[in-house]
Parts: C-alpha cells; structure tokens; sequence
C-alpha cells in the first residue's frame, strides 16, 4: 500500500467516522450481513479491473466466509477459489517478524541487541549506525535508508549479497527520525533468524510457523508453485489491456516477501493473531511479544494528512504490521505487493475478526475498499459503507497526478545525439549498483544491467537522452541520460535503477 493511498483511505474514514450519525451504524436483526456482499466485490472488480480474488473472514476461531471469485488466468474460465494459490507479496513480513518474536521467546535473540551480534559482517553506510542499529529496528521502517530495491529486484544477487550491499548505500534521512518502507531491512531480519537458530528462514517459516498452524499449500518460493493444479496466474495492465505475466522470482528478498498461500490456508494465520498468540489451544507465540508486534512502535507522521484529520486518528507500524484505527478500534493490517499480484491481511483485536483478499493483478489497491466494507458487515453496520466509490475515485485521482510527474520534459525536435552512437558504449558504474552496460550493435544502443537479466533497447528522444524499452514488459520505458563532460566524451549516465549517477568507466 503506498503513503499516498494510505493516506486518502485514512482521510476517507475520518470525514465518515465525523459525518456519520450514530443511528446510521445500527446493527441488523435478522438480515444476513453477508446479503449483497458478493455483488459487491463483483462489481469492485470489473472497476478495478482484477481478474481472480480469494476472500476469507474469521470470527474468533470460525471462518465465516471463504470464497473464490473470478478467474485464475484471464484467458482461462476456471473459476478462483479457497485453495487458490496466490503471492502475498509484502504480507510475508509479518512472518518474518513472527520468526524473530519466536526465537526471542526462546532466549536465542534480544531485540534490543545490536544486530552486529548475529551478524558481525554487517555494515552501514555510517559506522555510528552500523554500532548503534538494533534487532527491532530492521523491523520498524527507521533506518533512515531509502528503499534501494533494484538491489534484489530480477537481479542474480544472493541474500548474503543484498545485505553486504547495504554499507554502501547512502542515508536519506538521519537514523531513527523517518519512517521510510524498506525491503532491505526485513532481508537483512532474515538473516538474523538464519544466523541465531542455525536455520534457513524458509525453514524456519515452514517449520516454527506453516508447519504448526496447518499451512500445508503455503511456501516461500515461486519454485514451489511449479507443477500445481491450483495457481493464479499474475496480470498486469500493460498499453490499456489486461494481460498475464510471468510469475517473479524474488527468493533473494524472501524474508520481505516471497510467500505464496491461499485464502484457507491464511484463515489459519489470521486466527493465530486474533486469538493473541494461540492457535488450537497451543501458544505459539507470547503474549508479550503479540503485543509489541500489534503496538505502534514508530509513527508515520506525514503533517498533510494530520492537517486535514477531524477526529483523533494514528498510524504506526509495529513488527511486520501497520497500526491503525478504524470505526474506534485498532486495525492491525499488511498490504502485500509484486508483480502481478496484490494482498490485504487485516484483524481488529478487540472485536476478534480478520480478513485477508488476495488478487491476481498487478498493484491492485482494491483489497483495501473490500476489507473495509467487510468490517462493516461483520461488525454488524447497517448499511455497510460503499467505501469502493470515494476510495476508486481518490486512487484514479492519485494516478493522475503521479503520471503528470512523471511525464518526460516535452521533446525537442530536430535534435540529434551529440557523439556517434558507438561513443556511448562501455561499462559505467554506480556506487551502489555496480555496473550497467551500453553495449553498441547494429547502428542500435541497448543497455543491460550486469548483475541481472534488465535489458532494454535505447531510441534517442531528444539531445543526448534515450527511452530504453524495457525487455521485461514490467517495467515498461525508462529515460537514459548521458553526461557529456568538457572533453567532448562521455563521462556519466542517469538510469532510474539508481538514484546517483553511473560514472562511465576508462
């Protein structure tokens, strides 16, 4: 979920949460909550353009709605359903947390330990940092790095790889003082799990957590998937058309989010955290650490949003999850996000309900509208709000202004490249990166970045400034500029794989 979604989604609920007369939130007597609910989610879908969802509801230890919609492959007629396979992108966080709250309770970690004590090879760009970072804040979004993905993201890199990168990747803000989203920390958590019990974190998923909750689909990796009857297929929206992409592989970023699972299976997730811990009978979990994790540790403090609140809100995030209120009750959720694939797992605490969508469409935000409006139901609301109209509207709005952003400068006509296109050949390197390739064929430019499969074909768009069209249809076009330095020869490029500047190498 991004900031900017999650931002119009609090705002939406403040302004009903204020507006809303007490007596329109009366509970039905006989009428089925559920009663219009299918509809419903119909109808978000062919708006949203999803082609395939997975939604289950628990109440307590009782799954009260557990349910396929749509299809598996768009191309394909048979029908999602409970056992579907799914990525949950994200979501996986939590699990993660989860394995390091276990291994606490076990005396094998502290939180509060530097994380060089598991891992003495670890660095960060500032040494105070690399002494003062603790277990609990790879998992709090606050170590003041930005997100820094195309380190892992379709490249060859290991989770050893990733995590050694980070030292040389440059803060964005100071340590502790910004909640900034970040994959590479959760990797980084992984590697504490790994260290401190001896075992991989897909082992220690499967075997602390899959294993004893019954999440016998469940996996870590896309690998896993291959060979099953009962998988999603991933769609994007690519040239105004709905179409199927591959399945990504992101085992390098397991522990921040390479878990597939389906709705039966994630009822017994959610049932583990609604029952505080417990599952069966049997605490898998401590109370004290389910209420750290559940507790707002750091805050997102965004000034616009609080500006414009009405009624008293908060947003935090605790271990692997955000923290925040809906209708008066803490709503502890995690999105999930990868190619082709978006998830929603949700719980209210106090009420003791959860919900979990899982979707085969690529950044599909419809998850959020439909868990909301399916509190309602269950929290006996009547009439459940129709959260999907302003919400949609407010997300189409967003995009908006995010294409006009990043709309390219207008072009300037007439103009030619400065050198012969074989003088932009060669290998240039950026500080975090590495090193990226222009490679000169065929009177034709393509650029490749070395430690992956990203290639792309370069066509001038005006000056020294390419479009590289992406081989991989995901990732769609990007701007290539070239830094013609004093000599007359090229000395740098800017590609958006990096913040910084790839310098050409002699």
């Amino acid at each position: 979920m991004t900031p900017s979604n999650r931002r119009s989604f609090l705002l939406a609920l403040a302004a009903f949460a204020t507006a809303t007369p007490a007596a329109a939130q009366k509970r039905p007597t006989a009428r089925d909550p559920l009663a219009g609910f299918d509809a419903y989610v119909t109808a978000a879908m062919k708006q949203w353009k999803v082609p395939g969802l997975a939604v289950a509801a628990v109440r307590g230890d009782s799954v009260i709605l557990l349910k396929g919609y749509g299809v598996r492959t768009i191309s394909d007629p048979t029908p999602v359903d409970p056992q579907t396979m799914f990525a949950i992108g994200s979501a996986s966080k939590a699990f993660t947390a989860t394995t390091l709250e276990m291994l606490a309770d076990d005396g094998k970690i502290s939180f509060d330990n530097p994380v060089t004590d598991y891992l003495p090879w670890f660095e960060m760009y500032d040494p105070w940092v690399t002494r003062e970072i603790r277990v609990r804040d790879l998992l709090l979004h606050r170590s003041g790095m930005s997100r820094g993905d195309n380190i892992w993201y379709a490249t060859t890199n290991s989770r050893e790889d990733v995590v050694r990168s980070i030292r040389r990747l440059k803060p964005t803000s100071s340590f502790r003082t910004r909640f900034q989203y970040q994959n590479l920390m959760f990797i980084t958590a992984g590697e504490v799990a790994h260290a401190a019990s001896g075992q991989s974190w897909d082992d220690l998923v499967k075997t602390r957590i899959f294993g004893p909750l019954g999440m016998t689909a469940s996996n870590t990796s896309v690998r896993d998937l291959a060979g099953r009857p009962d998988v999603a297929t991933p769609h994007a929206e690519l040239g105004g058309e709905v179409k199927t992409i591959p399945y990504r592989n992101i085992d390098n970023a397991g522990p921040a989010g390479s878990i597939n699972s389906n709705a039966t299976d994630m009822t017994r997730w959610l049932r583990l955290w609604i029952n505080g811990g417990m599952f069966e009978g049997k605490r898998l979990i401590s109370e004290a650490q389910v209420k750290d994790a559940t507790t707002g540790q750091f805050t997102i403090d965004e000034p616009d949003m609080i500006a414009r609140m009405m009624s008293p809100r908060f947003l935090g995030y605790g271990y692997g999850w955000f923290v925040e209120d809906f209708r008066g009750q803490k709503w502890v959720n995690h999105g999930g996000n990868i190619d082709g694939m978006a998830a929603l797992v949700s719980f209210l605490p106090e009420s003791k309900l959860g919900v979990v969508i899982l979707t085969n469409m690529n950044q599909s935000d419809v998850t959020i509208p439909l868990t909301a409006n399916l509190f309602d139901r269950m929290l006996g609301i009547s009439p459940a709000r129709d959260y999907n109209t302003d919400y949609y509207a407010s997300e189409q709005a967003d995009q908006a202004r995010r294409r006009a952003a990043s709309k390219p400068p207008a072009k300037l006509e007439g103009t030619r490249p400065s050198l012969p296109l074989e003088a932009y050949a060669g290998t240039y390197r950026e500080s975090f990166m590495g090193t990226a390739t222009i490679r000169y064929a065929d009177g034709k430019l393509t650029l490749q970045y070395d430690k992956s499969a990203i290639t792309g074909d370069l066509e001038h768009y005006h000056l020294d400034t390419f479009t590289a069209t992406m081989h991989d249809a995901i990732m769609g076009k990007m701007p290539v500029s070239f830094r013609i330095g004093a000599s007359g020869q090229v000395e740098g490029m800017s590609f958006p794989l990096a913040t910084s500047e790839w310098i050409k190498q002699k």
